[in-house]
């Protein structure tokens, strides 16, 4: 399969001073898995395969719960066409 975009937004609902270091736990899986990703302010987008990416989605769920989350509410968007689609074929023109 081509490379496709996801982007998840984790919010772990834990005492506020406590979102960043969970969020980070999330974002340091993410750069153990091997896949093209940039965080931004708001979410962090990666770029593979699909099912590869969708497995990673899954593990963020239950890395917040780990480190003490009673609830996880995720905002996940996938950009997905059939020749495949890269992040800087959207951002180039940025930097």
């Amino acid at each position: 399969m081509k490379n496709v975009n996801v982007s998840i937004q984790v919010l772990p609902v834990v005492d506020e001073e406590r979102i960043y270091p969970v969020v980070d736990k999330v974002i340091e899986y993410i750069d153990s898995c091997g896949v093209k990703y940039e965080v931004g302010p708001m979410e962090t987008t990666m770029e593979g395969d699909l099912d590869t990416l969708l497995e990673i989605v899954k593990k963020a769920q239950d890395i917040c719960i780990e480190e003490g989350a009673a609830r996880v509410i995720s905002v996940v968007k996938i950009d997905y066409k059939k020749e495949g689609v890269t992040m800087d074929e959207k951002t180039y023109k940025y930097r």
